[in-house]
């Protein structure tokens, strides 16, 4: 299928998830990351937060843990600037307070900022991914233009409450593929990084 039509279809699947089945895919998609992913070595953790009307999974279950039992984990969140399609790392923790844009999505206020070659871990936003780590976000660009800025040995790991699909139709070359995906049910491994 094409990223058009995925999109459709993987909104209409996503808002049709009670907050009940949310809830429990995020849970299990965190305790598999904790689980799965060797945390030893990072530093440094780039993670989205999650707008409750699309019904993403919800990632505070790993960066509340971090901020908890890591606490050697530097953790940031995006900014997306609308007019340069550019997005920045800031710095958040429990105490930073979030504000909305004007996509109604929550960012940190402020914080200190990382660049994209900086980051070990970043958990990329998707609404499907396929077989062969490439994925379907919402259009804009903002992480593709992000991850193609990050290190080759960074981990890129998308978060889906859905098995992948077989193939996505309409790759280019700007989208950078995912390393890992974790699903409730299983992670994906693309091969390791670059």
């Amino acid at each position: 299928m094409y990223k058009s039509e995925l999109r459709k279809e993987f909104k209409r699947r996503r808002q049709s998830l009670t907050a009940t089945e949310l809830s429990a895919a995020s849970q299990r998609i965190a305790a598999r990351f904790f689980e799965e992913i060797d945390l030893s070595e990072v530093r440094t953790l780039h993670t989205f937060i999650r707008i409750p009307k699309f019904n993403e999974v919800d990632t505070s279950n790993i960066y509340f843990r971090i901020w908890q039992q890591l606490r050697g984990i530097a953790t940031f969140a995006p900014r997306c600037d609308a007019e340069t399609g550019e997005l920045t790392s800031i710095e958040f923790d429990a105490e930073t307070p979030l504000v909305e844009n004007g996509w109604n999505v929550r960012e940190p206020a402020s914080g200190n900022t990382a660049e994209p070659e900086e980051l070990d871990i970043i958990l990329v936003p998707l609404l499907c991914f396929d077989l062969f780590g490439h994925r379907v976000g919402y259009g804009k660009g903002f992480y593709d233009s992000f991850l193609s800025r990050c290190r080759g040995d960074s981990l890129k790991v998308g978060l889906s409450g859905f098995p992948p699909v077989e193939m996505i139709r309409d790759v280019s070359e700007k989208d950078v593929p995912l390393d890992i995906c974790i699903t409730p049910a299983r992670t994906y491994r693309f091969g390791p990084p670059n």
